[in-house]
This record gives structure tokens, C-alpha cells and sequence, in this order.
């Protein structure tokens, strides 16, 4: 006897599951959702992928037919469509851990809701073959852009290396660097400036500071944002009283007990990052100093650490979530053709958070 199957509604089985023309329901496709709704598979395309495009009427149209059959778009066949996976990456060579989570949470706040995953990659900017590996995990993700961090941010050869392979990127930095739509800055320098006009506030004059790697853009910066607070007062930066850390504790221990033995040993010091902040106050109490009473110590970013330490640190707040939800924003506007995200009101300069680690100079 020939068995002869009946037309199916996609996602819905017969009501007789014992019938003899009964067969498995078949999965809806995009082809289905764009019949049933009455719109062009373009259309449908565009509101899977969050596009602007779209009136309100229609993406609620397509959306409650695609909740209704139970519609999910194949990724292997998603990403063979657009020649990309549905990953965005994040390229990093920052020493500190805290910065990278902070980052990585900031871009998957962004991703929410898109359908992409975000995949990490840690790299030594210096390092042999450097480039080539991150040819290769770009190529062997198919990744549909990457978030460019500190240092390997400021790698003018990665960015034009990306661009040859057409793959979308955003590069975050102290300075800009790039065109507006691939670019978001810190102003590291204004952070630097605040912390010094803070200290000179309190009557300190001889102002230490630790910086991080000289081959981060971001010491540069924050030094020079620390020496142009200091011109305001008619006061210099002293290179006795300048040590480079490498953004980690233990150099902040260092550096700090480098600075701390000398003879005339300064009042006060920011210090280019948390890390190094919290390691300068061991140094401190080692050599019998209290803080702030004997030395004021500032640090750079407002990281967890600050308020985990004792005497709790005043920093430099550095909204780092924030700038990675709006790299991941920036990677989708250009790739959607949208408009940019310059518009966006979101603040990204530092701002000065007083704690309990600075104080008036000692008498």
C-alpha cells in the first residue's frame, strides 16, 4: 500500500498520531516565517539580527509568528549565510586580570540578546609570530569582528592586518588612533590630571609615580595627565621620584620600596594602576610608614581591589564595563549598516574617587 503524507503546518503534528499518513512535524524555515507573515525573508533576516531597520509593527508581526511555530534559525547554516560565525572576539595583552573581566563582561552586556558568543584571546604583543596568531584564531573562528584592548590596541600592523582580512574591529585606547566608528578613547591623561590636582590640594609637593610598561600607550598618558596637574601648582615631576612597574603587585611592591628608601623620599604617589597601588601600600607598611598619615597613595581605575585593601584607595575611576558594552555596540552599528554610536551619551572620562589611602601633607 503507497502511504501518502498530507501537508503540514510548520511545527505542528496531526491530531491523530496514529493515522496512516502521519509523519514527523516538519521544522519551520525562514522561508515559512516570511510566507506567514507576509514580508520579504530579507525582512525576516533583519529582525533575527536586531536590525533598526524595521518598523515596530512588523518586527512584533514576524516575532510573534517566530514564538508561535517555535522557529530557531539554524547557526551553521546562519553562519554560512554571512561567510562568519556568530562570535565576536576580544584580543588582549593586559597584565591585569581585573581589567580583562571587566572588559569581557562590559562586551557580553553589549552581545545580550544578539545570538552572538564572545571568544577571548590572550597574546604576547611582543611575542614571535604574535600577528600570525591572531590571523589565525580570527580565521579559524570566522569571527564576525574582535575588541582590540590596550596594548594591542595600538598596534598600528594588527589594524591593518584586520582590515586586509575584512574583518570589523574596535580598538580601545588612551588616545584616538582610528576612524570615529572604530574607536573609543579613555582619556587616561584627564584621569592622570585629577589625581595630581588632588594631591596638590592636600599641600603635597614632592609627588611620586609609578607607571606601568613603557610599551603601554596608558603610562604615557596617565604620567602626562600627572605632570600637567603638577604645572598648575608651578610644580615638576621629579625623575628620582618616577619607577617603572609592570601593572602588577608585586612590581608595585617594588617599585615602592624603591622609591620609599630613598633619603628624601616623596609625601605622595599615584600610582598608573590599582594593582600597583595595593602593592606600593605593603611597601609602605614594611618600611614602617602609616597611610595616609606618612605617605598619600592614588591609584588608577577603581577596581575591586581598591575597596578590598586597607586603608581603602583613592583612585582614578576608569569605567571599563562600560566602554566594552559600547565596543560591542560599535561592532554591530557598522555592521549593520547602522548609524554610529557617537550619539551615544554615555560618559567614559575618569573621575577622581576620594577614599581613606590620601591625605594632607605631614607637618
Amino acid at each position: 500500500m503507497t502511504r501518502h503524507t498530507k501537508h503540514m503546518t510548520p511545527g505542528i503534528a496531526p491530531a491523530d498520531p496514529t493515522a496512516d499518513t502521519y509523519s514527523a512535524p516538519t521544522r519551520p524555515t525562514i522561508n515559512d516565517i516570511a510566507r506567514i507573515a507576509d514580508v520579504s525573508k530579507k525582512t525576516v533576516s533583519r529582525v533575527l539580527n536586531k536590525s533598526p531597520f524595521v518598523s515596530v509593527e512588523t518586527r512584533q508581526k514576524v516575532e510573534a509568528i517566530i514564538e508561535r511555530t517555535s522557529y530557531s534559525p539554524d547557526p551553521q547554516a546562519r553562519g554560512l549565510a554571512f561567510r562568519r560565525s556568530f562570535l565576536v572576539g576580544m584580543v588582549f595583552d593586559n597584565p591585569n586580570p581585573q581589567y580583562v573581566v571587566n572588559m569581557q563582561h562590559g562586551i557580553l552586556d553589549g552581545l545580550r540578546g544578539t545570538g552572538f558568543e564572545l571568544v577571548i584571546h590572550p597574546c604576547e604583543r611582543h611575542g614571535r609570530n604574535y600577528l600570525a596568531t591572531v590571523r589565525d584564531f580570527v580565521e579559524r573562528q570566522k569571527l564576525f569582528g574582535v575588541v582590540l584592548t590596550p596594548s594591542v590596541s595600538e598596534d598600528e600592523q594588527l589594524a591593518r592586518m584586520l582590515e586586509d582580512m575584512k574583518c570589523s574591529y574596535v580598538r580601545i585606547a588612551s588616545v584616538p588612533l582610528d576612524r570615529t566608528d572604530r574607536m573609543i578613547v579613555s582619556f587616561d591623561r584627564k584621569g592622570g590630571e585629577q589625581a595630581a590636582l588632588h594631591l596638590v590640594a592636600l599641600g603635597h609637593q614632592r609627588i611620586g609615580f609609578i607607571g606601568g610598561p613603557s610599551t603601554f600607550r596608558s603610562t604615557h598618558e596617565r604620567r602626562a595627565g600627572l605632570e600637567d596637574g603638577l604645572a598648575t601648582a608651578g610644580l615638576l615631576l621629579r625623575s628620582e621620584f618616577v619607577a617603572e612597574g609592570a601593572y602588577t603587585f608585586d612590581s608595585g611592591v617594588f617599585c615602592g620600596s624603591t622609591l620609599l628608601s630613598k633619603r628624601e623620599r616623596p609625601t605622595a604617589i599615584f600610582c598608573a594602576n590599582d594593582e600597583m597601588a595595593a602593592g606600593l601600600l605593603q611597601a609602605a607598611r614594611r618600611a614602617s610608614l602609616r597611610v595616609p598619615e606618612d605617605l598619600s597613595v592614588v591609584g588608577f581605575d577603581d577596581f575591586q581591589i581598591a575597596t578590598q585593601v586597607c586603608p581603602t584607595l583613592t583612585t582614578v575611576h576608569s569605567p571599563i564595563r562600560s566602554i566594552g558594552l559600547l565596543a560591542a555596540k560599535k561592532l554591530f552599528g557598522r555592521a549593520a549598516d547602522a548609524a554610529s554610536t557617537d550619539s551615544e551619551t554615555a560618559d567614559l572620562r575618569p573621575s577622581l574617587v576620594v577614599r581613606e589611602s590620601s591625605g594632607p601633607v605631614p607637618v
